[in-house]
């Protein structure tokens, strides 16, 4: 075989490795994205029509809480979560105005394509105890690629259908490794929080395009609202 040959063969193989990685690149930063875009607001959808056909109930005014660990009690549950359905849409007005997610029940690979996924076995959304919720930071349409932005005092804004729930962040991200599934505890050790309370932990990996580690933010439950009030101030401002 001619040096002539040797090298076009490497340079034919050369563009075919290359021509395959963009694609992949476009597979992941792009065409990801647009289902996940799709699959999220398809679960959306789902929610509000399930929504528009739940009975009228008669407004009943929250207080705010006056601590963590006295939070306003939110109305008791319905069902049961589930596997893979979703249940609340979570706002963060950090994120920007138009940013809104489907959370679902689980974290299992196939669902956090479609939406956040709650972390079965933690608290249901607006009970004592450690309402826990995962998301991609990249690919699966980035909802959580801002996480380190967030700071505390941020709202975290959840709608089941039937009622508002504010949640505070407490502190910046904690970064931590994925075997460190202490951060879900129902009052997680490094959190902050002295006693059981009505908790939310946001987890997502880290670095941006890599699973090494998990960045954390733990928030307590704030105020609450029956939907017939309206959206949250803070959803507006």
């Amino acid at each position: 075989m001619s040096v002539r040959l040797i090298v076009r063969t490497f340079s034919e193989a050369c563009v075919t490795v290359g021509t395959v990685i963009v694609l992949f690149v476009v597979y992941v930063v792009f065409w990801t994205g647009v289902k996940a875009a799709d699959a999220s607001q398809g679960q959306i959808e789902s929610l509000q029509d399930e929504w528009t056909r739940l009975p009228l109930q008669s407004p009943q005014p929250a207080k705010p809480p006056q601590s963590p660990q006295s939070p306003a009690a939110p109305p008791p549950p319905t069902k049961a979560y589930a596997a893979g359905k979703p249940f609340a849409v979570m706002y963060i007005p950090r994120f920007g105005a138009s940013w809104d997610w489907p959370v679902l029940e689980g974290t299992a690979a196939g669902t956090l394509k479609k939406g956040l996924g709650h972390y079965a076995g933690t608290a249901r959304l607006g009970e004592t105890g450690n309402f826990s919720v995962a998301g991609h930071r990249r690919t699966y349409g980035d909802p959580f690629k801002d996480f380190p932005k967030l700071r505390p005092g941020d709202a975290v804004v959840l709608n089941d259908g039937t009622t508002w729930y504010t949640y505070r962040i407490e502190r910046e991200p904690y970064r931590t490794v994925p075997s460190d599934i202490a951060v879900i505890d129902p009052v997680p050790r490094k959190s902050g929080f002295d006693g059981p309370g009505r908790y939310l932990t946001l987890t997502t990996c880290d670095p941006e395009w890599g699973s090494s580690h998990r960045l954390i933010v733990w928030a307590h439950l704030d105020a609450t609202q029956p939907v017939t009030d309206g959206k949250p101030q803070v959803i507006h401002s």
